[in-house]
């Protein structure tokens, strides 16, 4: 059967002759001639894709012969086993994973009433079964044709990402259109990836566009993967081709646990625990103003410099990633002195307080480094919500029941130093080089507030200058050195930048059986 030869025919006399025929027509899907155009666009097939992604061998596919139940619009005559989705499961490094994976060369993928009811078993079972969910989605969106019983199928289905939130991980790759309502299902899931030139993520086309708000603009400028990595914030990982996204998300996989029941699977590395690492004492540079590559010192911490960023070019002033440390799988969380001075902005808080949840819904230790001068002012920043937004990401580090934290490398002013996993948000274990600074502001600010009047009455600008760096000097010393914060216990200990590894260590072990609840609620009340 092709897309345009699928009568539904009799069944054959031979049994096994006609389950023979019925799964040949599903695994060839809309025909050679589709398959062969889905290769020149530069995509692959769903089982193709399925195969790539899953361990050899491991795929044992569900509802293969579904077939969709239309007959109107000339559908009746036109059916094809398996109605545009592949379902089932498999293992990925041995790990049961579920999967699902639309079919553009049946019907352009569309989602019908049977195609979203095969999706939706998927999902039941790996919440039934705990183990992750994988969407591969290439879909020209819901079938005209259905009408109402489309639409009902995507609710079904955002209804079953909604209640598998924080139970086992949901992850979409979008390897294709995916427009209308059918972009809700992936912005629900835990991660999104997108292949860079083929892959395009909008609510409303260009065209819409166009005709309502005479704005111009192309499928990819509107809704590409550059543009949802670095505008949006839509998508968390891109790449160049299908095979290359289908690794990456094996490789999230690996940092994973299967459920939030389970703890994260241990890796293996030879790298030494206690390995000290003598460039992080030169890392922080002794002018507080000078900037400073944070994933320099991630990168010389964790296990074999291995570290999947994620997000890497949206809110670049904070840095979130998963790593491990002696083997043991942590969510890092780190504001970057090289972007905007690690300042906290609305998209660091939202990228960092979305991420910061997603480890404490599934048990992966939280670590943060910390070197912010702030929030960003701004008009733009107030008018935007600063507030709200600021408080998301205060929000999920106070909720946060995994083991936390936190290494102050600078600086830490301000109501930054409450928000970035400070002790009184319940934080395990705080730690802060010597270069420290933990202040309400930083000393040039506070003097020049402090001293105002003194400092006017200094004289010439020469004179001011000179009263104004002793006074600098002096703040440091009495207000904004680490060892203030160290004697009222807010630090748990000075450490020297080489040792960060160790002691990050000990702490993760330490808090190995860490039991913390929340008060008895049906939920908080997140500042949305």
């Amino acid at each position: 059967m092709t897309q345009d030869d699928s009568k539904h025919d009799s069944p054959s006399q031979d049994p096994q002759e006609e389950l023979r025929r019925r799964l040949t027509a599903a695994r060839t899907g809309g025909g050679t001639a589709r398959i062969e155009k889905q290769h020149a666009a530069g995509k692959l097939t769903a089982r193709e894709r399925i195969d790539l992604f899953l361990d050899g061998g491991s795929f044992v596919e569900l509802d293969a012969l579904v077939a969709h139940r239309c007959t109107d619009f000339g559908m009746q005559g036109n059916r094809i086993p398996g109605d545009g989705v592949v379902c089932g499961y498999g293992t990925v490094d041995g790990r049961l994973v579920y999967v699902f994976a639309q079919d553009f060369t049946v019907f352009g993928g569309s989602l019908s009433e049977t195609n979203a009811r095969k999706i939706c078993k998927v999902m039941d079972l790996a919440m039934e079964n705990g183990a992750p969910v994988v969407g591969l989605n290439d879909s020209g969106g819901a079938r005209i044709q259905e009408g109402v019983a489309s639409l009902g199928g995507y609710a079904d289905i955002f209804l079953r990402n909604t209640l598998a939130s924080g139970v086992v991980p949901q992850i979409s790759a979008i390897m294709g259109p995916c427009a209308g309502g059918a972009v809700y299902s992936p912005a629900i899931t835990d991660f999104v990836f997108m292949v860079e030139n083929t892959s395009y993520m909008f609510i409303t086309g260009p065209d819409v566009i166009r005709t309502v708000t005479h704005e111009k603009v192309t499928k990819e400028e509107l809704g590409g993967a550059r543009t949802h990595m670095t505008k949006s914030g839509v998508t968390h990982f891109t790449a160049p081709n299908d095979a290359a996204c289908l690794m990456q998300v094996k490789k999230l996989l690996s940092f994973l646990p299967s459920n939030n029941l389970e703890d994260p699977p241990l890796g293996t590395s030879d790298d030494d625990p206690a390995r000290e690492e003598e460039l992080l004492d030169d890392l922080v540079p002794k002018d507080p103003e000078t900037p400073y590559d944070m994933h320099r010192l991630i990168e010389a911490v964790v296990d074999d410099g291995d570290f999947l960023e994620v997000q890497p070019d949206f809110a670049r002033n904070i840095v979130v990633g998963f790593a491990r440390l002696a083997g043991q799988s942590v969510g890092l969380v780190a504001n970057q002195p090289a972007y905007l001075a690690g300042v906290l902005d609305i998209d660091a808080s939202l990228k960092g307080a979305r991420f910061v949840r997603f480890c404490d819904a599934f048990n992966i230790p939280l670590v943060t480094f910390e070197d912010v001068p702030g929030f960003l002012p701004g008009v733009q920043q107030e008018f935007g919500g600063i507030i709200k937004h600021g408080a998301k990401l205060l929000y999920a580090y106070a909720e946060a029941t995994v083991p936390k934290i936190t290494v102050i490398t600078r600086k830490s002013y301000g109501g930054a130093y409450c928000v970035m996993a400070s002790k009184h948000l319940r934080t395990d274990a705080n730690f802060a080089y010597p270069t420290a600074e933990i202040a309400v502001m930083g000393p040039e600010g506070a003097v020049n507030i402090l001293y105002r009047r003194e400092l006017a009455e200094a004289g010439d600008e020469e004179a001011q200058a000179r009263m104004r760096a002793e006074k600098v000097a002096e703040y440091r010393e009495k207000f904004s050195n680490p060892y203030i914060a160290a004697e009222r216990g807010f630090v748990d200990a000075i450490i020297q930048p080489r040792q960060t590894r160790l002691h990050l260590v000990r702490a993760l072990r330490q808090l190995g059986s860490k039991r913390q609840k929340l008060p008895p609620k049906k939920h908080g009340n997140l500042p949305l």
